[in-house]
């Protein structure tokens, strides 16, 4: 089949939004010349969902959990490293002087493994005796195969290198460790935000019978065009309740803006990892870009199982990727549904794949191939997020809990609760001021957690 690009008819429908105002586009008109016309056309009262299901949210009900609180912030801790490893310049090759920008953990006593390099790209490893620590940001270590690390010329005076502690060696009868280490930790914290909408409809017009009937995704349905409006003010709310959490930004430029808060991809760009690979036609062939992703993740959590939510492109260069590695690749013959009947459909989508030690599961996520939403865009391509629960120490609460790697929070007490919340004012239906109109009211105070983010991918351009 030869090679095909579409092309929009000029009729086509893609008004992307609903207006602020009543227009009178939003009506059927019967006339085409007036009333001259003198033929009754027959009028499909239905109207038609052309663009399927129109919502976008779900995903974090997919992923993750929702949790009340009742504070203005909510405050985690995530475990640190277990082992120790510096980023340091050797200061004075000749007596092993090693120098750290800040504070580090290394000890006299410890036995060390030291890789440098002599600015050229080559590398020489070597192992060592932590001799002393002058200082917090120094120490000095005494090579076990050499008599000085300048006998290598790889480990010349001002060349950086990086070292990892590796055991620890005493001498008969002597003193212990002198001092002790403390595990590490670092705290995150995150605010929530008040998302608001609104509906208004004047008593007359809810009144108003019309000729079409309607349908939405909130399960509103009847000739009343008020209940389509308000079910999609509440469908579209929804949505941005998820959006919020999924693009939210905090405000660090001290800008008259509000406080933000941070969402999935920020978190991920700031915490996590995010790399260009896995995009169009370039791992059709081969698996590099994912053993890329295997080699981050096995420096961070190492997590088994891994959900990959992707757009229209990233999900067919994975199916052709994965296609290409099978021996029946060419004929199709293994990818038959209904037994492999010859007669049937071919199943060329993957759900799913395992390499190395690491387990992928493939959706599509709408949100980023709807052209009002991310699709209309190509800077973000997919996420790849862990699967499974995380320990971490709630500050809060004085102690280690298992949650989701993503979860929302909602502020609630005893009293009132913001997670999703809907009143009517108006007087229309019941009456509650004077003013001849019904306006339903929407609002939500929510954050995101993102937990460990260091174990997830986000797919970029």
């Amino acid at each position: 089949m030869a090679a095909v690009n579409p092309t929009a008819g000029s009729g086509l429908n893609s008004v992307p939004a609903p207006g602020k105002q009543t227009v009178s586009s939003a009506y059927v008109d019967l006339r085409e010349e007036g009333w001259a016309q003198q033929y009754l056309p027959d009028l499909m009262e239905q109207e038609a969902e052309v663009f399927g299901n129109r919502t976008i949210s779900g995903f974090l009900a997919q992923v993750g959990a929702e949790e009340a609180m009742a504070s203005d912030q909510v405050l985690w801790s995530e475990q640190g490293r277990l082992h120790i490893k510096e980023s340091v310049t050797i200061t004075t090759a000749a007596d092993g002087l090693c120098t750290t920008t800040a504070a580090h953990s290394i000890r006299v006593g410890d036995t060390v493994v030291l890789h440098g390099t002599d600015g050229t790209g080559d590398g020489d490893t070597i192992k060592g005796y932590v001799s002393a620590v002058p200082s917090t940001t120094s120490f000095n270590v005494l090579p076990y195969t050499q008599a000085t690390l300048a006998t290598s010329s790889l480990f010349a005076d001002a060349d950086t290198a990086t070292v990892f502690v590796y055991g620890s060696e005493y001498a008969k009868g002597v003193t212990g460790r002198l001092e002790g280490l403390e595990p590490g930790f670092k705290s995150f914290e995150n605010k929530p935000i008040i998302i608001k909408d609104k509906y208004e409809v004047s008593g007359s017009d809810a009144s108003a019978i019309g000729w079409i009937e309607v349908s939405g995704e909130d399960g509103q349905n009847g000739y009343l065009w008020y209940l389509k409006a308000s079910g999609d003010t509440m469908s579209r709310f929804t949505d941005y309740c998820e959006m919020a959490m999924i693009e939210g930004e905090l405000n660090s430029n001290s800008s008259t803006a509000p406080a933000g808060t941070e969402g999935l991809f920020a978190a991920v760009k700031n915490r996590g990892h995010f790399t260009a690979g896995i995009a169009g036609s370039s791992v059709s062939d081969d698996l590099e870009s994912f053993d890329f992703i295997l080699k981050k993740f096995d420096a961070q959590g190492a997590i088994e199982e891994n959900m990959m939510f992707v757009n229209r492109n990233v999900s067919l260069a994975i199916d052709d990727m994965l296609a290409s590695m099978n021996s029946y690749g060419t004929g199709g013959t293994s990818y038959g549904v209904f037994n492999n009947s010859e007669d049937m459909a071919l199943n060329l989508g993957f759900s799913g794949f395992r390499r190395g030690s690491y387990d992928f599961y493939k959706s599509d996520w709408k949100y980023l191939n709807d052209a009002t939403t991310r699709g209309a865009f190509a800077d973000v391509n997919g996420i790849i997020i862990p699967a499974g629960v995380s320990s971490v120490y709630d500050q809060m609460l004085g102690k280690n809990l298992k949650r989701p790697f993503l979860h929302v929070r909602y502020r609630a007490s005893q009293t009132e609760s913001r997670k999703m919340k809907t009143w009517v004012t108006g007087s229309v239906g019941a009456v509650s001021s004077d003013l001849d109109a019904m306006e339903v009211n929407y609002l939500s105070e929510r954050c995101l957690v993102t937990q460990g983010a260091n174990n997830f991918m986000l797919l970029t351009d």
